[in-house]
């Protein structure tokens, strides 16, 4: 089955909070939000970083602009309204620009008042077709924007990702190299006491560098509110040696615990979550000598 880490990076949550996907796609994104909370919240934040999204698809024109701008030219030059509709066609298909200046006329010609009224209106038209196309080139642009700030925050999730990863392997490459290095570091096998006779544990630990990892092959489910603390006993005296991690306790991957200097055993207890000043003895699990 796909994990949700290679659906994250597929690109459908990009599509679905710019709104691309069909139907069938929108179900299939909204399932892998239900069933994955890292997917719920990748997609939260894309639909946060997309939140001008709606503002964009509510620039347009309003309802009328063009009845009423062609009315208030029409009553300006006398003109009855349904004269105009002629000069509507023919303006669309005006060239109208600054460089393209009007014939000239002999100063002593004035021109007729019918054909400055056309131009007027043709003017007219011309202003507005220029608002509907500016309306127009403004809203693809915001488009755009918003599709950049949703790649924008999908390229940060995943250098996020590539960080996690790269410590992971990190991590799990430094576990290896105590696994296989008998020499630097003892094994300390960890037996359940009689009250847990299916837990065990092991300990590694380097007298020289007082290292210790603990890794746990079986331990009991915990309460809530409960944690595993490790001790280290030197000479009979209990040291702590810090508490298990919630995957450590489940047997996920080992763990670098506190160094301890000094020890001869290490046992381990359920404590308060925290960890306590020094152990509750009637909670011992596992035990093992060096």
């Amino acid at each position: 089955m796909e994990d949700f880490q290679t659906y994250i990076e597929s690109g459908r949550l990009t599509q679905y909070a710019l709104g691309e996907l069909d139907p069938a796609g929108q179900a299939e994104v909204e399932a892998w939000a239900r069933r994955s909370p890292e997917v719920r919240q990748e997609l939260d934040e894309l639909l946060a970083g997309a939140g001008v999204y709606a503002e964009v698809h509510a620039i347009t024109p309003p309802a009328g602009l063009r009845e009423r701008v062609l009315g208030r030219v029409l009553a300006e030059i006398g003109r009855p309204v349904d004269a105009a509709e002629n000069l509507v066609a023919e303006a669309t298909t005006m060239r109208v620009s600054a460089s393209n200046a009007y014939p000239p006329q002999p100063a002593a010609a004035a021109e007729p008042a019918p054909r400055r009224n056309e131009l007027a209106i043709a003017a007219s038209v011309a202003l507005l077709l220029s608002l509907l196309a500016n309306a127009l080139f403004y809203t693809r642009w915001q488009q755009a924007n918003t599709a950049l700030v949703a790649a924008q925050n999908s390229q940060a999730r995943f250098a996020q990702t590539s960080q996690v990863m790269e410590r992971r392997l990190t991590s799990t490459q430094e576990q290896l190299h105590v696994l296989r290095s008998p020499n630097e570091f003892k094994m300390v096998a960890l037996a359940g006491t009689p009250a847990h006779p299916q837990a065990h544990a092991r300990v590694l630990f380097n007298k020289a560098s007082h290292r210790v990892y603990v890794d746990v092959q079986q331990l009991p489910a915990l309460p809530a509110g409960k944690q595993y603390q490790l001790w280290a006993l030197d000479n009979g005296k209990p040291v702590d040696a810090g508490v298990l991690a919630i995957n450590t306790a489940t047997g996920d991957s080992l763990q670098l615990m506190k160094d301890i200097a000094s020890a001869q055993a290490f046992a381990m207890t359920v404590e308060p979550t925290g960890g306590s000043a020094g152990p509750t003895l009637t909670t011992m699990t596992v035990i093992g000598n060096i």
